[in-house]
């Protein structure tokens, strides 16, 4: 099923085990348990953003990693929709052209709510899109394990993604081929724990030893004041400066080849051909044209920094230059 050349990809995220399994990955063990009713209370709170935003979910690294084994005939993500957590990304999976599944618990912690759902959506597409080959399961339970085998018996290729330590090893063992969702191009490893530096937290007892001499009005003032400046640079780190289009498609370009170089080895060339039908799968609206060139080889020999071009006879052949 692997080797077919139309191959047909359907994609199921359960989007609240990924976005709570990374979460933990990156703020430790149970992390999400123990901050679960402050997100639920607060999560404009600017330690809570904060959290938040450094356990994000890199959805286009995900779906550029199953554009790569064929054409993506749809992809659905599972979850409460008016969570605000889930709310984050919206807009992200929509530009994705992710069909978005609202998920209603019965209860306020209905586990297997999307479990359930996910499955009987998936056994349904298998018998009703009979072209389908590849099938990608976004999750990390156990309980899709017997999903995992039903679609392998129907004949399709399963590919699971999950996150590293989150993921039960049944559910790994289950699939045809099962990819970290830490080790996908595009994902950052999370960062060791940063401890406050000394002179911030001097300077800040100082600060409020200072206002203790202070009016009781002066003092709120003061606190208000110190609130919106520690709120800031969490609200301008959000404003990430926009990639230009040469810089989207430079990246693409990366992400493809690096992507191609996994499924063979390291040093052999791909097929410019092969690579460029990739980005297109990654992001249906490149074009090397409407960036000013006249063909997909020229726009390669403008990424040599990144990418070798060979040409011998009609062939061209493309390979990442730092592997």
């Amino acid at each position: 099923m692997a080797d077919t050349q139309e191959a047909r990809v359907a994609v199921y995220l359960d989007f609240d085990n990924i976005v709570i399994s990374w979460y933990d990955r990156v703020h430790g063990r149970n992390a999400y348990g123990k901050d679960r009713q402050r997100i639920a209370e607060n999560p404009h709170d600017p330690e809570v953003a904060e959290r938040l935003k450094d356990a994000m979910i890199e959805v286009g690294a995900i779906i550029d990693y199953a554009a790569s084994f064929g054409t993506l005939v749809l992809t659905r993500a599972y979850a409460d929709w008016s969570s605000p957590v889930n709310a984050e990304y919206r807009s992200q999976l929509v530009a994705r052209a992710v069909d978005l599944v609202q998920l209603f618990p019965a209860a306020a912690y209905a586990k297997n709510g999307a479990d359930i759902r996910l499955a009987v959506d998936a056994v349904e597409d298998m018998f009703r899109l009979s072209d389908l080959t590849h099938v990608v399961l976004v999750a990390g339970d156990s309980d899709y394990v017997p999903l995992a085998q039903r679609c392998k018996r129907l004949g399709r290729y399963v590919i699971g993604v999950g996150v590293a330590g989150s993921t039960a090893k049944s559910l790994a063992a289950a699939c045809d081929e099962f990819e970290s969702y830490d080790s996908l191009p595009g994902v950052a490893r999370p960062a060791a724990k940063k401890t406050a530096a000394p002179a911030p937290a001097t300077a800040e007892a100082d600060a409020t030893a200072a206002t203790d001499t202070e009016t009781p009005a002066k003092t709120k003032t003061a606190t208000r004041s110190r609130a919106k400046k520690s709120a800031k640079p969490a609200e301008a780190d959000t404003e990430a400066t926009p990639l230009s289009e040469q810089d989207e498609a430079t990246a693409l370009l990366q992400r493809a080849l690096r992507l191609g170089h996994d499924k063979s080895d390291a040093d052999e060339w791909l097929h410019s051909s092969a690579v460029k039908t990739h980005m297109r799968r990654m992001d249906p609206s490149f074009s090397e044209k409407a960036l000013g060139y006249r063909s997909f080889s020229d726009f390669l020999k403008s990424r040599e920094q990144i990418a070798e071009l060979e040409e011998t006879g009609h062939e061209r052949l493309v390979r990442l230059r730092d592997r």
